[in-house]
């Protein structure tokens, strides 16, 4: 039996703790682990023990590592991973899964991103990094094409804006050198052409230097139907996306990922942890968007019933750096997961409702990813944004969708939204 802790509260930490619960037997099993969360939420409470203590507090949570005598950390949130929670855990001996500062700049600093995919002769699209204004706006008039205005920094989803026209990028620019609306997060910007394509996203956990791929994934990062209204954390998942095509894959692996981390190592910084490969793929080629150092949300609601293997070996095995014996395969079927999400969420979500309709069992297949919840007495009520997703696997994408609906139509808040189409992409 191993003390793992989870660090991070939603519905991608909750996942986590399912597949780290089903490992070794199960949690309540003899010989199963021993889970606590930092700072969790209403749902982890099932699972294991919360501790209040902030997913962005480094010392804290070294702290409390250390007291509970850990066996495993694993780091959800990107923040903490930024701000060198891997590095502060090593130095005490700790065990965590999930890469060091150096490496989680990959997320970071989209520049450092960008570079290391050039030295890597990685897919990606053509790019110009600044940080005068004035420059950056000779730029987007001189390339007489749409272009995407990327903050460097991390920037909680706000970073990224698609300009359409040259006075939407120059407004973008403005906004972020000159302005100063994102802070340090946006002192420096990387100009990107737009890619044609479909989006995926494909997950890879990697020891350093050996990478194993998990099922590709589709997000729907639209608040609407239709994939309609302003971007969002993300309202749904299913995986696996029929765009990457066993073709694709494979070439993901051999041009993106190897390389990827080939340069990583050789930039001193070798990734472990998971490598989430945003890709733009147009006529069967991927070409990367982004790269992040953490398991996507909500991707992971989908991801964790998909593995077919122990969750607690493949992520200890990458923070050992030896995942040399690991066998995984995905599971025969298919995956969705649905989104709920809070009154006026993405722009001032309402906080304090109760939530009706957690009390009854899940059927088989499916489970109740909790997010922005917490226990208010008796009962749980919303705390976030996006508070529940649900889930469901089965045997075809079109079941698992109308198993995660039923779920979905039962539960109930004020003002509660939903996207009702998750997976139009693949089921037409």
């Amino acid at each position: 039996m191993a003390r793992i802790l989870v660090v991070g509260g939603g519905s991608r930490e909750h996942a986590l703790g399912v597949g780290l619960a089903a490992s070794a037997g199960g949690a309540a099993s003899p010989g199963g682990h021993e889970l606590l969360f930092a700072p969790g939420n209403a749902g982890t409470l099932a699972l294991g023990r919360n501790v209040a203590v902030s997913a962005s507090d480094v010392p804290a949570l070294v702290a409390l590592a250390e007291r509970e005598a850990v066996d495993l950390v694993v780091v959800g949130p990107e923040l903490p991973l930024t701000l060198g929670l891997v590095d502060a855990l090593s130095a005490k001996g700790i065990r965590a899964f999930g890469p060091t500062r150096a490496a989680a700049r990959l997320e970071g600093s989209k520049a450092f991103m960008k570079d290391i995919c050039e030295r890597a002769g990685v897919p990606t699209a053509a790019y110009a990094v600044f940080d005068d204004a004035d420059a950056a706006k000779a730029h987007v008039r001189s390339a007489g094409r749409p272009l995407v205005v990327k903050a460097d920094g991390l920037c909680a989803g706000k970073g990224v804006v698609v300009a359409s026209t040259v006075d939407e990028a120059c407004d973008a620019i403005d906004r972020m050198l000159l302005r100063g609306e994102l802070g340090d997060a946006g002192r420096v910007v990387v100009l990107e052409e737009l890619l044609p394509g479909e989006e995926a996203s494909f997950h890879v956990v990697c020891d350093g230097t050996r990478a194993i791929p998990l099922a590709a994934a589709q997000d729907h990062k639209r608040v609407f139907d239709g994939d309609r209204g302003p971007n969002t954390g993300g309202m749904g998942a299913y995986a696996p996306a029929p765009i990457v095509t066993p073709q694709v894959a494979a070439e993901v692996m051999t041009a993106i990922v190897t390389p990827t981390l080939r340069a990583m190592a050789d930039a001193g910084a070798p990734f472990r942890g998971v490598l989430f490969v945003g890709l733009m793929i147009d006529a069967g080629k991927p070409r990367v968007l982004e790269f992040n150092v953490r398991f996507g949300d909500p991707e992971t609601t989908v991801l964790v019933p998909m593995l077919d293997g122990d969750w607690f070996a493949l992520l200890d095995g990458a923070a050992r750096g030896d995942l040399s014996g690991f066998e995984a395969e995905t599971r025969p079927g298919a995956a969705l997961a649905v989104v709920m999400a809070a009154e006026r969420y993405p722009a001032s979500p309402a906080t304090g409702d109760p939530i009706e309709g957690l009390d009854a069992p899940t059927p088989p297949g499916t489970c109740v990813y909790h997010a922005g919840t917490k226990r208010d007495g008796g009962a749980i009520v919303t705390a976030g944004g996006r508070v529940l997703t649900v889930g469901a696997r089965a045997a075809t994408l079109a079941e698992a969708r109308d198993a995660a609906y039923a779920v979905v139509a039962r539960i109930r808040w004020r003002g509660e939204h939903h996207r009702s189409d998750i997976g139009h992409r693949a089921l037409g």
